[in-house]
C-alpha cells in the first residue's frame, strides 16, 4: 500500500498545501518518512490525514469559480468504528462548503470497502448544497457501491453509470467536472 500515491499529474495546476483556501494549506510533506497507516500497512506520505485512522484524502483540485472539488480517497471508509463521514464532512468538506465548494467529486479506486454507519452526515452534506451542488463518487469498487446502494446512500450521492468505471487520467480537471456534470445527470 506504501506505492500508492495521490494522482500528481495536475500538482502544476494545483496543490492544496498551497491553496489558502484548502484545510491543508501549509502541510509539508516527506517523501522518505512513512507515518500513516491502515491498519498495519504503511501508505505514501503524500496522502493527507484529517483524523480518521483508516481513510486519507488528496485533494487534487478546487475551482473556487465552478464551484467544484475533486478528491482522491485511499483507505477503509469505515463509518460504524471510526465515524469517518463525520471527520471528513468537518474536517474536509465543510471548510470547502465555506469557501464555495458545491459540487463535489470523490475519486474512490483505493477505497478497499466500506462499513456505514449513520446516514445524517450524508443527508446533511447533500442539504448543505441546497440543491445547487452535488456529489459524485468515481470508480469506487464494486463492493462499496453496491454496500451504498443497499444503505440507501445514492439518495444523497451520484454513484451508479458510467461514474463507476470512468477513465479519468488522462483529461484535466474541468474536463474531468464536465464529463461527471453530464454523467451525473445534473
Amino acid at each position: 500500500m506504501h506505492e500508492i500515491e495521490p494522482f500528481y499529474n495536475w500538482r502544476d495546476l494545483y496543490t492544496a498545501e498551497e491553496d489558502p483556501q484548502s484545510p491543508f494549506y501549509g502541510r509539508t510533506y516527506s517523501e522518505f518518512l512513512f507515518s500513516n497507516s491502515v491498519y498495519d500497512y504503511y501508505i505514501h506520505p503524500q496522502w493527507d490525514e484529517f483524523g480518521s485512522s483508516t481513510l486519507y484524502v488528496k485533494i487534487l483540485y478546487a475551482d473556487y469559480e465552478l464551484g467544484y472539488s475533486i478528491l482522491e480517497l485511499m483507505g477503509e471508509w469505515n463509518d460504524c468504528i471510526n465515524d469517518d463521514i463525520a471527520l471528513l464532512k468537518r474536517e474536509v468538506i465543510d471548510v470547502l462548503i465555506e469557501e464555495g465548494i458545491d459540487k463535489f467529486i470523490l475519486i474512490g479506486e483505493n477505497v478497499l470497502n466500506f462499513h456505514f454507519g449513520e446516514d445524517d452526515y450524508y443527508e446533511e452534506w447533500f442539504n448543505d448544497l441546497e440543491g445547487k451542488g452535488w456529489i459524485a463518487l468515481v470508480n469506487f469498487q464494486s463492493q462499496v457501491v453496491e454496500e451504498f446502494k443497499a444503505q440507501r446512500l445514492n439518495h444523497y450521492v451520484h454513484i451508479e453509470g458510467p461514474l463507476t468505471s470512468m477513465a479519468w487520467r488522462p483529461y484535466k480537471p474541468d474536463d474531468v467536472f464536465s464529463i461527471v456534470r453530464k454523467n451525473a445527470n445534473t
